[in-house]
């Protein structure tokens, strides 16, 4: 249970909004006269992000370059370990586009002083947008490598692909992806842009235009997420459909987001930032959402799992057996056991959500296990339909470097974009909400 210290606790916003000037005022200079809020504890240097970000651009560069060797190679392979990367940074910053839109849309008092970080990564969500863009550059001119319906050539007759060519073709393909990157980048930008110009002029209203392009944002976000997941992961198999799809790799969004967020404020916490402002309260919620994703995940896993199961259709139950045949029967009983059983065991534990190093092991986790579960997507794809044999776990090195030089490469930006802002939305009218924010539960 969440304290809600105003009159109306359905409508803070606009209660706050409501103020006289000379009441807003007043509040801003109680709050900025409040020792939390001092400079030293509310940015973090340049130089002292920089540090980190070289470290992990290096990781990215190797990376990149050990998937580009591989290139040479085995592509298909190269590819596809380039996509287990993208696909999970793309997660990263869609989950948190969406919770900087549901925080605004709900007056989310509790996430203030930790909304700015997820405003920061959401807004390089052009950068997995560039590196799909990357992707979808090499399906399209080579007739499709792994998006094997592109550019279809086989001598024999295909109806399904007949019968999908409407949705499934170059043309429209190229379309969607524009669509899509419009939505993502022009959204992220225009909220993050506004929180900083509130930063600067305390304007009121800037909040209620936020939570306005909110609402209309979050139809526009789930339909593109969705359509988004149905071209690039579930097209790898044309022949597979799920209704389900769409909200699976949502679920991924929303827990590697929360899970990204955790670790970023834990860092902060550690560099002596935030110290009053985030506190174990704040902790406690965000764990409370990486536990409630690490569940409704493994609801729609299994209520796919067991529907496809149940319907026995060759189509849709040929996607799980190629997944539990070729070496890749493990990663089932990692999916099963290791995204969703240990992680409920230990965040349903209160003090998992508390204590801030234990939920930014466990934030480490979930991410690991988003990694797996776009392999789990991805990798058992690359060699199907062809005449090599899938290696398995013998070029999991190359598998490791797309992952390592996508994921290093978007950290080292992340790391840059914090120290350009405050860590906090300073002249947010809900901040006095956050400061004192506890639960009971």
């Amino acid at each position: 249970m969440t304290q809600i210290a105003t009159k109306h606790p359905n409508h803070p916003a606009p209660d706050s909004t409501g103020l006289s000037d000379a009441d807003w005022q007043a509040r801003l200079d109680r709050i900025a006269s409040d020792p939390r809020m001092s400079e030293d504890n509310t940015t973090l240097s340049a130089a002292s992000a920089s540090r980190a970000a070289k470290w992990l651009f290096g990781a990215g560069i190797v990376g990149l370059l050990v998937t580009l060797m591989g290139a040479f190679t085995n592509g298909r392979h190269a590819l596809g370990a380039f996509e287990v990367g993208v696909f999970t940074v793309l997660a990263i910053s869609l989950g948190s586009l969406f919770w900087v839109m549901v925080f605004h849309s709900l007056n989310a008092s509790w996430a203030i002083t930790l909304r700015r970080q997820f405003e920061n990564i959401a807004s390089l969500v052009w950068v997995p947008v560039v590196m799909m863009l990357i992707v979808a550059a090499i399906e399209i001119t080579q007739g499709g490598v792994l998006l094997q319906w592109l550019g279809y050539t086989g001598k024999e007759y295909n109806h399904l692909l007949e019968v999908k060519s409407p949705y499934l073709n170059t043309n429209f393909f190229i379309i969607r992806i524009i669509i899509y990157a419009a939505i993502w980048v022009g959204i992220s930008r225009v909220l993050l842009s506004w929180s900083r110009k509130s930063d600067e002029t305390g304007d009121r209203m800037l909040g209620r235009k936020a939570r306005f392009l909110s609402g209309a944002g979050i139809p526009l976000f789930a339909l593109s997420t969705a359509f988004a997941s149905f071209d690039f992961l579930m097209s790898l198999d044309y022949r597979f459909f799920s209704t389900m799809w769409g909200v699976y790799y949502f679920a991924s969004c929303a827990l590697a987001s929360a899970s990204a967020v955790a670790i970023v404020a834990t860092m902060l916490r550690r560099a002596g930032k935030l110290d009053g402002l985030v506190t174990e309260e704040h902790f406690h919620d965000l764990g409370k959402l990486v536990f409630a994703f690490v569940v409704f995940w493994a609801y729609v896993a299994f209520s796919q799992y067991f529907l496809i199961w149940y319907a026995n259709i060759p189509e849709e139950t040929a996607w799980y057996t190629n997944r539990q045949q070729h070496g890749w029967q493990w990663l089932f009983v990692v999916m099963t056991m290791g995204h969703f059983g240990i992680p409920f065991l230990l965040l349903i534990w209160r003090k998992t959500k508390r204590k801030t190093m234990l939920l930014c092991g466990m934030s480490v986790y979930m991410l690991v296990m988003v990694i797996l579960d776009m392999l789990w997507i991805i990798r058992p794809m690359v060699y199907m339909n062809t005449s090599k044999a899938d290696p398995g776990l013998a070029m999991i090195w190359l598998d490791i470097a797309g992952v390592v030089g996508v994921l290093g490469i978007f950290a080292g930006l992340v790391a840059l974009k914090i120290p350009k802002s405050p860590l906090l939305p300073l002249k947010d009218p809900m901040l006095h909400e956050s400061l004192k924010h506890k639960n009971y539960v």
